[in-house]
Order: structure tokens, then C-alpha cells, then sequence
């Protein structure tokens, strides 16, 4: 299983990313607060600014400090 960092030292397994998206939306927004009242939300920020939400295949979704495209080009390469 290949792993990828998403700041401040965490890391998510690669696979099982379904989806990147910018935090700067309503809809994720929205999404992530469902997914907080459920428990789901997982918040790797460590007191940064969210700038990127993923969104995995067990239905939890992680806040990251890092920006979409460096998640992105980490999650390609590791593929």
C-alpha cells in the first residue's frame, strides 16, 4: 500500500482516495460540516487554513492545509 503526505506530517493511503477538491466551495463546506456532525471528518490541518478536502472511499473526508495541486502531484505520483 502506498501512503502520501498531506501535511504536517500526516499521511493517507493513496489508494483509497476517491477525490481532491478545493475547501473554498459551498458544497464541500457543506459536506464537511455532514461530516462532522457524523464523526467522519478527519482535520490534518494543525491550526492552518483548510485548502483541501479529501474525499475517501470508506466516506471519510479529510481536511488538508496543503493545496489541491500539490495533493494532486503527490497522489500521481505515488500511482
Amino acid at each position: 500500500m502506498k501512503f502520501v503526505e498531506i501535511g504536517g506530517g500526516n499521511i493517507v493511503a493513496s489508494g483509497r482516495v476517491l477525490c481532491v477538491a478545493s475547501a473554498d466551495s459551498a458544497p464541500i463546506r457543506r459536506m464537511m460540516q455532514e461530516a462532522r456532525d457524523r464523526a467522519m471528518l478527519v482535520d490534518c490541518c494543525a491550526g492552518k487554513k483548510c485548502r483541501s478536502v479529501l474525499i475517501m472511499d470508506s466516506d471519510h473526508i479529510i481536511s488538508s492545509a496543503l493545496e489541491v495541486t500539490d495533493v494532486r502531484a503527490s497522489l500521481e505520483e505515488k500511482r
